[in-house]
């Protein structure tokens, strides 16, 4: 991967289908996230057809599936495919992974395997799909353990969820859980684990604020929303106290860089800050670059 040469890193994708056309989401969590984020006719690119849509634009991706098989029933997009579609895209696309923390013992060793055997650069947790409270003690603290002592990055979503949006009952998934001072807990008591709150946090962005400007490893990545309604808070601290911390990511396929790029293109951002979210503090995080 050639860092100096690309245009941006997007820090936040989703593998939605294996190769064998299984999806990670059933029809109706699909479909409900479509309607969500407005997106008409969407369909669900191959890992491939991920890597040359990110070639053609001269961006790198960390891409990752969601493993909530315990609280969904559905198996995700496995791991080890992600990792080999990177490993042959490796000018392009980086590696995480993800657990299902209801897996214990088992999943800790599956995490380690990933990093040690496959070269996974970090974990993608999903607290509101996969039920659990991220500074639960008997839950993902043994998978943090592993991913700091790696020196991998734990990325969090926060904040509300398009996913199970309008279906009854919000699809049995809880809001709750991805509240980010409860990444609070796991920054302070993981001193040294490299962390991503993912999203802009509605509603609780200034919490969101309030633990990366106080947690050292704590980032934000601003994923999942068009720059045009990001809360007047969240502009105000990217610009200042949070320029070395504050991410690009898209939500592709969701939300594709193309729209994201083109309104944060209009977004009151200081001329020397914009590099520094659009690629430079990623390629620092993700040590493709020296500090």
């Amino acid at each position: 991967m050639k860092v100096e040469d690309l245009v941006a890193i997007d820090v936040h994708t989703h593998a939605e289908v294996s190769s064998r056309g299984h999806s990670s989401l059933d029809d109706d969590l699909h479909d409900a996230s479509s309607a969500y984020f407005k997106v008409e006719g969407r369909r669900k690119p191959t890992l491939q057809e991920t890597a040359a849509y990110y070639r053609e634009r001269n961006m790198a991706a960390v891409i990752f599936t969601v493993d909530a098989e315990s609280a969904t029933g559905t198996p995700p997009v496995p791991n080890e495919e992600v990792a080999e579609a990177a490993a042959a895209n490796a000018d392009v696309l980086i590696p995480f992974a993800s657990v299902d923390p209801f897996r214990g013992r088992a999943g800790v060793k599956q995490a380690r395997r990933l990093v040690e055997e496959y070269g996974v650069k970090g974990f993608k947790f999903h607290p509101s799909i996969q039920g659990f409270f991220p500074n639960d003690r008997a839950g993902a603290y043994g998978l943090y353990e592993v991913i700091e002592e790696t020196g991998a990055i734990a990325l969090f979503h926060t904040g509300q969820t398009g996913i199970g949006a309008g279906v009854p009952g919000g699809g049995g998934i809880r809001l709750k859980y991805s509240n980010p001072l409860h990444v609070d807990d796991v920054a302070a008591d993981f001193p040294h684990l490299k962390i991503i709150l993912a999203h802009p946090s509605f509603p609780w962005q200034d919490e969101a604020l309030a633990v990366a400007t106080h947690k050292p490893g704590v980032h934000i990545d601003l994923s999942g929303w068009s720059p045009k309604y990001f809360p007047p808070q969240l502009v105000q601290y990217a610009n200042t106290l949070l320029k070395d911390k504050v991410l690009f990511g898209s939500d592709f396929p969701v939300l594709t860089p193309d729209r994201w790029l083109a309104d944060f293109g209009k977004l009151t951002i200081k001329e020397e800050v914009r590099p520094k979210i659009l690629k430079e503090n990623a390629a620092r995080l993700l040590g493709l670059a020296t500090p």
